[in-house]
């Protein structure tokens, strides 16, 4: 065999590995991403759970507050609509309606003395908080994992490969502006 013919089977061989390399990476992307997002629906559920609690604790003080209980228990079942279909953009909507909601919840709680000193109260609030605040982190992360693997879907020669067996990219967990905003607070008190 000519050298040619040598040459042209080790050009072919890296490429062949540089193939099988860049597939690997796309699928390791692709499973950090779903692990990322696996992350958040632990705490989503986590959350769906404790809120049941509070809301349950709330009735007992709050009995002129049917409309913000409501509204908070409307947001629970919105988001775990979408967590069960794994509708990312309609959760992202549903998280806002939540925040929103638990947000008018704490804040009308400030007007009842008995319910923010009843320990259940206070501890379900912390709960909640600790948890918001974890998947506001577990948000960021999965994101972060979401862009890495769509901008590698994007780039030569990664998007031959990906295209080549079909690798998808994924939705970023996004919040409307008014969910991500500074809220109104003398609206919440007012």
């Amino acid at each position: 065999m000519p050298i040619a013919g040598f040459v042209l089977f080790g050009v072919l061989i890296l490429i062949a590995l540089y193939a099988v390399l860049i597939y690997n990476r796309l699928v390791q992307l692709k499973h950090d991403t779903v692990k990322a997002w696996s992350n958040i629906d632990v705490l989503l559920a986590q959350r769906h759970d404790e809120l049941p609690k509070l809301v349950e604790t709330c009735k007992q003080y709050m009995k002129h507050e049917k409309e913000t209980l409501a509204r908070v228990i409307e947001a629970r079942s919105g988001v775990s609509a979408a967590r069960e279909h794994h509708d990312v953009r309609a959760l992202g909507a549903a998280e806002g309606e939540l925040r929103q909601g638990l947000m008018s919840l704490f804040a009308v709680a400030e007007n009842y003395p008995e319910l923010k000193a009843d320990q259940s109260f206070r501890i379900l609030e912390r709960r909640i908080t600790e948890l918001e605040n974890s998947i506001a982190d577990r948000r960021e992360f999965y994101n972060d994992h979401v862009n890495a693997n769509n901008v590698r879907l994007d780039q030569f020669p990664d998007l031959i490969i990906a295209r080549l067996f079909g690798f998808k990219p994924f939705d970023l967990l996004e919040f409307s502006d008014t969910d991500i905003s500074n809220p109104d607070l003398r609206a919440l008190f007012g």
